[in-house]
């Protein structure tokens, strides 16, 4: 029994620093955030964005209070990386 508990807080510790995104600045622009609700206002199509896992995540778990997965998916779902003609190493490999 001890043993599900110390996992279960293992996991909600984990959880609880995997979302929100960062805004990012590139060549001295800041660039925000978006979700579904302000994607023609935020989005900049010469700026290559991610995906923010931990806000599907909480968006899930949250589901029931209807606002934080309203707030997650619809201001704050993508996160902004880069330039688009920035090259990204392949996945695994580490750059220093």
């Amino acid at each position: 029994m001890k043993k599900i508990v110390v996992v279960f807080l293992m996991l909600i510790c984990l959880i609880t620093f995997t979302g929100c995104g960062d805004v990012k600045t590139i060549d001295g622009v800041t660039y925000d955030t978006y979700g579904f609700f302000d994607e023609g206002e935020k989005r900049n199509p010469d700026i290559r964005y991610k995906l923010i896992v931990g806000n599907v995540i909480w968006s899930c778990i949250l589901v029931e209070t209807v606002v934080a997965p309203v707030y997650f998916v619809g201001f704050s779902l993508f996160e902004p990386v880069g330039k688009m003609t920035d090259k990204l190493p392949p996945k695994g490999v580490i750059q220093q």
